[in-house]
């Protein structure tokens, strides 16, 4: 299968802080109607493509069967205008998690009413420092944004609360791509990629790829989202260090390299029954893959997900990532694929009309005074 490569650079384009993701959305969900059964959007901003999903309100029908759900962020890190100066130079805050290091001298996209406008992020130069000054790194505090708009017209067009990102379009050169916003940008496209290969292959399950709002703020939108779907499984696709970088090192979660194909990861919160079919599924179609140890948590939606509601089997498959919340993170697009074709894989693995979970007894919905069963559901892992 080929990927459409032209839609993950579009979704890289469209600037998207987390609570302020309407761009993306928008775009993520207009593809999604191009194949998807049904699309929809919660109040709190997650978008759902469908596959194959069951009717309700038919009378004398039965509680729908839980959905396999795909799932992963569209959200991005991004800066939030706190004060505009009388000379009009302004202050910010960030959204996320930031190293101040690689804001300085770069361009921000302010999405202003009435129209986006560039700005500049500032620091003293170098020149104007002191020996003192020069050893210290650089602090938010420490930087602002500077815009071509005359103080009036910048205190009117920008007051406090206006959001921006970081201004950098996306490169592809010699199989990789290099963009802000892959973190995870590149994971909503592979689920909605996921989604269409399975739309091609007329797979009957009811599978729902979702797009999440908030996970760089704490995983807010995976745990609206979880409670909203129930899954009998979930998947979530986000990025992982490449370990062949300066400063990370295999040691830190196992070797994860360009080139590897799709990431596994193994953890207190994520589901051995699921690693184990993926696993098979990569080995039984010579798909690529590598392991990364996860042992408290994983620092993605997959840790809000797997604890929404009575707790939701869920895995995390992850890409390999360089240069992470910077405005030049990198892929390799091979290991994008891998991604693609392992999920594919597995949904077409499971057996039809039984649970994604084999031993784990699920419950259906119960009437009102219907006793339940006392059955052992068995071991989680």
């Amino acid at each position: 299968m080929g990927m459409h490569t032209d839609l993950l650079k579009e979704l890289l384009l469209e600037a998207a802080p987390s609570g302020h993701e309407a761009r993306a959305t928008q775009r993520w969900r207009a593809e999604a109607q191009t194949f998807a059964d049904q699309v929809s959007q919660d109040s709190y901003g997650n978008v759902y493509a469908e596959l194959n999903p069951p009717p309700v309100g038919t009378p004398g029908s039965t509680a729908p069967s839980r959905p396999i759900a795909l799932m992963a962020h569209l959200d991005e890190i991004g800066l939030m205008v706190t004060h505009v100066a009388d000379d009009g130079i302004i202050s910010f805050a960030g959204i996320g998690w930031w190293d101040p290091q690689v804001l300085v001298g770069q361009r921000v996209r302010l999405l202003a009413e009435g129209g986006d406008i560039i700005g500049v992020v500032g620091k003293v130069a170098i020149h104007l420092m002191n020996e003192a000054d020069k050893l210290r790194a650089s602090t938010l505090a420490g930087l602002w944004i500077d815009t071509t708009l005359i103080p009036e017209d910048a205190r009117r067009r920008l007051p406090t609360g206006t959001v921006g990102v970081l201004e950098q379009p996306p490169l592809e050169q010699d199989g990789h791509l290099i963009a802000r916003a892959l973190d995870n940008r590149a994971g909503a496209f592979i689920v909605l990629e996921v989604l269409r290969e399975l739309k091609a292959r007329r797979v009957t399950r009811h599978v729902v790829a979702v797009a999440t709002v908030e996970e760089e703020l704490g995983f807010f939108g995976a745990q609206v989202s979880g409670y909203r779907l129930n899954p009998a499984a979930a998947i979530v696709v986000d990025g992982l260090h490449d370990t062949g970088q300066p400063g990370v090192g295999d040691s830190r979660y196992g070797r994860v390299r360009f080139g590897s194909g799709a990431n596994l990861a193994v953890g207190s919160r994520l589901d051995a029954r699921l690693l184990g079919q993926l696993k098979r599924a990569a080995d039984e179609h010579g798909i690529p893959y590598s392991l990364s140890a996860r042992p408290e948590r994983s620092d993605t939606d997959a840790d809000g997900l797997a604890l929404a509601r009575a707790g939701i089997p869920t895995a995390l498959v992850s890409l390999p990532l360089r240069n992470v919340h910077t405005p030049s993170e990198m892929v390799r697009l091979s290991d994008v694929q891998a991604c693609i074709d392992l999920l594919v894989a597995w949904v077409c693995a499971l057996p039809e009309g039984a649970p994604p979970v084999p031993d784990l007894e699920l419950w259906p919905s119960e009437e009102p005074g219907e006793e339940r069963s006392h059955a052992d559901p068995g071991e989680r892992s």
